[in-house]
């Protein structure tokens, strides 16, 4: 893919929007049905897009590059960090919000901030280095 063909934020847009529709799709084919409440569907679209926020800037910035040189597995396994991280973030999160009668919105906002803020620090404590700035 061409980096210059969008600015960062297109990528990021564009890639919001595909995980959101599969994070749909997901919940309505597969985790509805299985009995998930809808209370809880925001979990999934926080855990698809989480990847998105944090790999298009790693993507996009030349000076973050180097990640890209490891191995395959290390970065499936970084992935999996993220997932994990968002899905369970923002899953304690609702748990502990719902019965309080907030709005959704409320709620989903806190949701994805843990689940956000856990899934970047899951990825961070894995790969300080990409972080770190080059003097």
């Amino acid at each position: 893919m061409d980096k210059e063909r969008l600015p960062r934020w297109g990528w990021l847009l564009v890639g919001l929007f595909v995980m959101s529709v599969l994070a749909q799709l997901l919940n309505q084919l597969v985790l509805f049905p299985a009995g998930l409440p809808e209370a809880y569907q925001s979990i999934t679209v926080i855990t698809l897009m989480s990847p998105v926020l944090i790999y298009v800037g790693v993507w996009y910035d030349e000076d973050r590059q180097h990640y890209w040189e490891r191995s395959r597995e290390r970065i499936v396994a970084d992935v999996a960090f993220v997932l994990a991280g968002a899905a369970l973030g923002s899953s304690v999160a609702l748990v502990a919000i719902v019965e309080f009668g907030l709005p959704q919105l409320a709620q989903d906002l806190a949701a994805m901030a843990v689940g956000f803020m856990l899934s970047w620090g899951l990825f961070w404590w894995r790969n300080p280095e990409v972080y770190r700035s080059l003097e």
